[in-house]
């Protein structure tokens, strides 16, 4: 049966039920399940590129309709958005990185190679399937970006060109320098090996002085590019730690290969017994093989990069000041624009909704998969995708200031901090190096009296097989999994100890205003005093209001209409846990809790649970707010209470609201009318129990009492993911993603734990075999480097078969990378 009838012949997609658009293909009509397959069928037809259909193995991605120019690919024509993406060779020759979508088999590239290879000026098209990458090279006098860009929508393929600055990035470098250095260490180990073949059965048959000595001279030609351009790496690691006065994994190993290579030269040169010329570039080969493993699964745990670009918007629609819209690039916006976002688009910036409703996909940086509804005037965010519109946004925040960039800064932050166990654990390996050393000392001192011809081969197997590498790796493997693994459930890990202090933590005290309630309150009702009324209390009380990021005080200013002019607060004064003062219109005005904005020692009862607004001469309003639980919160303390931790609120609200939050949750402790000394205090009388504490709030308002816990954990969204002083971030805050964070570092220390435990029997079990000579270099290379990847292997368990939050697009992208 044919993929006609099954489907799509293009796409694979089932057919709609009548009125089939039918493509005709090397005279055969083929049915397709949309016009923009069928265009894409007949433009590769025409090509002459049929063959596609023959040889794929996979279906192509399901094509769309190609618009007009002007909105689409012809954006990337103008200069000033093209030289964020393309590099100039020189000589009118153009480069760029493309990452694609949709690429699935050979066929693919082979359709994608001679339908961009046939444009005007190409010069040369290399396609990457298995990373999704596309290099091409042009002449810029006859071909453009735009052009390329335009060949691969028509055949299906949606293209991103990557930014200039990330072709030279550092993992790029590495990638490349490490399959360089393989490549010479296996080419130069197998020539090796053959000459060494000689030598061997030469020994045999009894080959004459003068054969025997040009093998070894041709031995050590391909040898010598092995050692003194594929092992660099470990001659400069060696040399690195020791100028820093420590001992390095390293050291033992440029030890052992120069050792090596040394006496092979010397025995070559006086015509001696043996040489070990085939011996070194097998070793420098095996030790390459195994860290280039290691790097290749180490940067697929921490490479969030990928899933990032995806998610990054490319263009945008921007409205003119007649009406009508332009293709820009995103990164061309500016704060005020106005932006139209069609259904099923990306929203290319943050800004305030101007159409009337809209449904997005948030679960970028919420981990929701559910789409959730925006009115006029609610918040949308960058690299979300608009499920039901079209959509009209204002832009407000760009660049930097995105929530999107908000995730770049803070993951980029936890991938520059070494954490305090990584300290620990290269410590222990310099200790265990010095070690290594003395042992191979004493082997050498101890095969000279027993037999010398051996004490050569065992000493270096000691050197080697020895080589504490996989205890080395063993801590950033598991952190780094852990890391990648904790983003992708939108818990964004600023300082890596952090997952320490999760794992281990007994108590959790939580905020309760914006923390285990929303964030969004409501004003009930307005009571006024001395014949103000409620309009002019509210401006009044919303012109101080407006200079706070605390809920409350974000409500009563959210209660004023957009529209409205408010008078200027001077003098502007917040006074954490207390409230807020300024000068309003020639007096000073007091917004807070009762004591605070009365100067009183005691809150009056009437004014437990209201937010007054005050002045020298007394009361002016009070303002009765009304708030509701997270609709996650249940199911995180739960989960949290069955974990074994104690859970506590400490909140500055009234004792009345604090204990219904309290019993609500089910949770038995609660402090209210706490300032930021007593809930400091709080924690420090824990922490002297030898508790070790999580606080959990909004990580600006309670930035003071963030730091002074164990683990400091916000609830945070947009601009203010950046701002967070916390040592975790709840991306949407989700509090939900609390007790999987915890989850995931458990088993981070728990497989960090499995990891150092190996390292450590592996060496104490085969360094006794390798002193007493039962083990040869080679068998040692082999060890050494299957260690260190079985270490690596076991951290990228970390995450898997866990119970894991809601798919979203990024673990999708960067599961795909």
């Amino acid at each position: 049966m044919n993929a006609a009838a099954r489907g799509c012949w293009h796409c694979g997609e089932p057919l709609p039920a009548t009125g089939a658009p039918v493509a005709r293909i090397d005279g055969v009509d083929r049915a397709m399940c949309c016009h923009g397959c069928r265009a894409a069928a007949e433009w590769i037809a025409q090509l002459g590129l049929a063959d596609y259909y023959r040889l794929r193995s996979a279906p192509a991605p399901r094509a769309t309709a190609l618009p007009d120019g002007d909105r689409t690919m012809s954006p990337w024509s103008r200069p000033e958005l093209e030289r964020h993406v393309v590099r100039d060779l020189g000589d009118d020759c153009r480069e760029v990185i493309l990452l694609i979508e949709g690429l699935r088999c050979a066929a693919c590239v082979w359709l994608i190679e001679r339908a961009v290879g046939a444009l005007p000026g190409t010069l040369d098209v290399q396609v990457n399937a298995a990373a999704r990458r596309a290099r091409v090279t042009w002449r810029d006098s006859e071909g453009s970006l735009a052009q390329i860009l335009t060949t691969l929508a028509r055949a299906g393929y949606s293209a991103l060109p990557l930014d200039a600055a990330a072709l030279d990035d550092t993992r790029r470098r590495e990638h490349r320098a490490a399959l360089k250095r393989l490549v010479v260490a296996g080419f130069g180990s197998m020539q090796a090996m053959m000459y060494a073949s000689g030598l061997y059965f030469g020994a045999f048959d009894g080959i004459d002085a003068t054969t025997r000595d040009l093998l070894r001279w041709i031995g050590l030609l391909v040898a010598t590019p092995v050692v003194f351009y594929a092992a660099r790496p470990f001659f400069s690691g060696a040399l690195r730690t020791l100028r820093a006065r420590r001992l390095g994994v390293d050291v033992p190993v440029a030890i052992a290969i120069a050792a090596i290579y040394g006496a092979s030269i010397v025995e070559t040169l006086r015509g001696g017994a043996e040489v070990y010329f085939d011996s070194v570039s097998m070793f420098v080969f095996i030790l390459l093989t195994g860290r280039y493993l290691e790097m290749r699964a180490r940067h697929r745990a921490g490479d969030l990069t990928d899933a990032l670009a995806r998610a990054t918007p490319t263009f945008a629609d921007r409205r003119r000041e007649d009406g009508t819209l332009e293709r820009v690039g995103a990164i061309e916006l500016a704060v005020g624009d106005r932006v139209h976002v069609a259904a099923g688009e990306r929203v290319p910036a943050d800004g305030l909704l101007d159409s009337a409703r809209c449904r997005v996909d948030e679960s970028l940086v919420s981990g929701e998969s559910a789409p959730v509804a925006r009115l006029r005037g609610d918040t949308l965010i960058a690299g979300s995708v608009l499920v039901e519109g079209p959509a009209e946004l204002r832009v407000e925040r760009v660049g930097a200031a995105t929530t999107l960039a908000g995730i770049v800064a803070l993951v980029t932050r936890a991938a520059t901090t070494r954490p305090r166990l990584a300290a620990a654990g290269e410590r222990a390996a310099a200790g265990f190096v010095a070690r290594i050393l003395a042992l191979a000392t004493l082997t050498a001192i101890g095969w000279s009296f027993v037999d010398p011809s051996r004490a050569f081969t065992a000493t270096l197997a000691v050197l080697v097989v020895s080589c504490p590498c996989a205890f080395a790796l063993a801590v950033p493997a598991a952190i780094t999994r852990a890391l990648a693994v904790l983003a992708r459930h939108g818990v964004l890990v600023v300082r890596p100890d952090a997952i320490e202090g999760l794992a281990r933590a007994t108590h959790v005290i939580f905020d309760k205003t914006g923390t285990l309630t929303e964030p969004s309150l409501a004003v009930e009702h307005i009571e006024t005093w001395r014949g103000i009324d409620r309009e002019a209390a509210l401006r009044l009380a919303a012109a101080l209001a407006r200079g706070s990021r605390h809920p409350a005080a974000q409500t009563i200013a959210a209660r004023i209409g957009a529209g409205t002019a408010l008078p200027a607060a001077a003098q502007l004064h917040a006074e954490p846990g207390g409230g807020l003062e300024g000068c309003v219109e020639g007096r000073t005005l007091r917004l807070g809790r009762a004591d605070y904005a009365l100067r009183c020692e005691s809150i009056p009862p009437e004014f437990a649970d209201v937010i007054v607004l005050a002045d020298e001469a007394g009361t002016l309003a009070a303002f009765h707010l009304s708030e509701r639980l997270r609709s996650d919160a249940h199911a995180a303390i739960d989960a949290l209470a069955a974990d074994g931790l104690i859970l506590e609120i400490a909140s500055g609200d009234s004792a009345t609201r604090v204990a219904a939050v309290a019993a609500r949750l089910g949770i038995a402790r609660s402090h209210a009318r706490q300032r930021p000394a007593d809930k400091l205090a709080r924690l420090a009388a824990l922490r002297a129990q030898g508790a070790r504490v999580i606080a959990v709030g909004d990580g600006i308002n309670d930035a003071p009492v963030l730091a002074g816990a164990d683990v400091s954990v916000a609830l945070a969204s947009g601009a203010a993911l950046a701002q967070a002083t916390s040592d975790i971030a709840l991306a949407g805050e989700r509090l939900g993603a609390l007790p999987e964070a915890r989850g995931i570092a458990r088993r981070t220390l728990a497989i960090l734990r499995q990891n150092q435990r190996w390292a450590l029997i592996y060496n104490l079990s085969v360094v006794p075999l390798g002193a007493l000579g039962f083990v040869p270099p080679w068998l040692a290379a082999i060890g050494m480097s299957a260690s260190s990847l079985l270490v690596v292997l076991n951290a990228l368990r970390i995450g898997r078969g866990a119970e894991r939050a809601p798919a979203s697009p990024l673990a999708h992208v960067e599961a795909a990378a």
